[in-house]
């Protein structure tokens, strides 16, 4: 028993290590979210409700069949022709079958098979939209990771510098190269970049954080694969929104699903108008029944055929059901001459709906245009913030290489030193924030043209 204890804490402890070493790369994020989505899942469901309505819908197109079957009892007495009472109990016996079948009702049950199934489409349309807004906002998030963890070895690399730079000035002043404020001041400048290394910690703990709830996981021990976005060539890769947005109206999910809400809108048309048409049914069945009246066989008496007299034949539960079998079929036909303009105002209200799909889908369409324009603004201002960055890092680079040799040569205070140090740091931050700004605008973009998104 204590052996088997300890097995499972070593593997439980081993599984523990597992899961927290794992990092999670975007592809396995995406999908995971997909997988398990909360909202997803509430919506497949949906579309399998859908999916029994298309089932209920195809049902009326075919004949029903119904048996039934009955027993009862019956209680009581009755005065003969010498008026006395005699008791009479009872009991019977009822058995049918009973099929029909809608021969025609303004092609109502056809027109309900059809809206079914358009919005079991758009239903899958509606679901393939929530997929790409959770995978939009996946790849946002760990973009936002992917960022954080560059400010973090920014402010890591900015320590080390400081530490550096207080174990060169210790040594300068204990020469007497230096005065002891100069350590004074390094030893600030170590303290700021500490607590701006905390900050930076910190911002990587929410984003993974915000990750990790975003897919539905443990933030304990959650982290991502570390990627290397190189930009070779910052530019845009379309330059013109129109056709962004004409590729965008034959590809977004959103928008077929409107389209065919008017194709429904247009079916709920046809189907009031079946109201206005006469309706034509069939239907047909069969029964019998047997009758015992309690205390008596079951006899009945009949003439013999030969000598006249009166005889008893058996007339048991099967003679019965045989003797009182029974058919029937028939049509029937009902047409509507005044219903109280119902049939009147329901087309009236289809038509409103109608209509009601045609603007909603030109909202929609308005609206993607509207997005598509403010996401290529956006993506060319983050373009313009990518390359003035660059520019501005590469001065800075160079004039912080420039001031690490005055500052090791000791001509330069360290003061002056952290200065231009900063102005370096906060140009390395503002390059890590238009590049991944740049990466998720310029994928956008790639979204609303239809290419999936992919970040490597």
């Amino acid at each position: 028993m204590k052996f088997k204890i300890v097995t499972l804490l070593v593997f439980g402890l081993i599984a523990s290590i597992q899961a927290q070493e794992k990092k999670w790369t975007l592809q396995e994020c995406v999908n995971y979210a997909l997988e398990n989505n909360i909202s997803i899942q509430q919506q497949k469901l949906g579309n399998t409700l859908i999916e029994e309505d298309i089932t209920v819908a195809k049902g009326n197109l075919y004949p029903s069949l119904n048996a039934s079957a009955s027993q009862n009892y019956n209680f009581g007495s009755f005065i003969d022709i010498n008026g006395g009472r005699i008791s009479r109990d009872s009991r019977s016996n009822s058995f049918g079958l009973n099929t029909g079948v809608t021969i025609f009702n303004g092609f109502r049950n056809k027109n309900n098979l059809l809206q079914a199934k358009k919005s079991l489409e758009a239903a899958g349309f509606d679901l393939e939209e929530t997929k790409n807004n959770i995978m939009l906002l996946v790849v946002n998030s760990y973009l936002n990771v992917l960022l954080s963890k560059e400010n973090l070895k920014i402010a890591e690399d900015q320590v080390a510098i400081s530490k550096s730079q207080v174990e060169k000035t210790k040594n300068l002043v204990e020469l007497g190269s230096k005065p002891k404020a100069t350590l004074l001041e390094a030893e600030a400048s170590l303290a700021t970049n500490m607590e701006q290394l905390v900050s930076s910690q910190n911002t990587l703990d929410l984003a993974l954080l915000n990750l990790a709830q975003l897919l539905q996981l443990s933030h304990k021990g959650f982290d991502v694969e570390d990627v290397q976005l190189n930009i070779n060539s910052a530019s845009l890769v379309y330059n013109d929104t129109d056709a962004i947005y004409n590729k965008a109206l034959v590809t977004l999910p959103e928008i077929k699903s409107a389209q065919i809400a008017i194709e429904n809108a247009g079916l709920s048309v046809d189907i009031a108008k079946a109201g206005l048409y006469p309706s034509l049914t069939f239907g047909a069945g069969l029964g019998t029944s047997y009758q015992h009246n309690q205390g008596q066989k079951d006899v009945r008496i009949i003439l013999d055929p030969v000598t006249g007299v009166p005889i008893e034949v058996p007339n048991g539960f099967g003679k019965q059901l045989e003797d009182n079998l029974g058919y029937n079929f028939g049509f029937s036909l009902n047409i509507p001459i005044f219903n109280k303009f119902q049939v009147k105002s329901g087309i009236a209200k289809a038509k409103i709906n109608k209509k009601r799909a045609e603007l909603q889908l030109l909202d929609k369409q308005i609206k993607l245009r509207e997005s598509i324009e403010r996401a290529y603004a956006d993506a060319r201002a983050a373009l313009n913030q990518y390359i003035s960055a660059e520019k501005s890092l590469k001065a800075q680079e160079e004039s912080f290489k420039n001031a690490q040799e005055s500052f090791n040569a000791g001509v330069m205070t360290s003061f002056d030193f952290d200065q231009v140090r900063n102005r370096y740091v906060n140009a390395q931050a503002s390059m890590a924030n238009a590049k991944y700004n740049f990466v998720f605008r310029t994928k956008l973009l790639e979204y609303y043209y239809g290419i999936p998104v992919v970040v490597n």
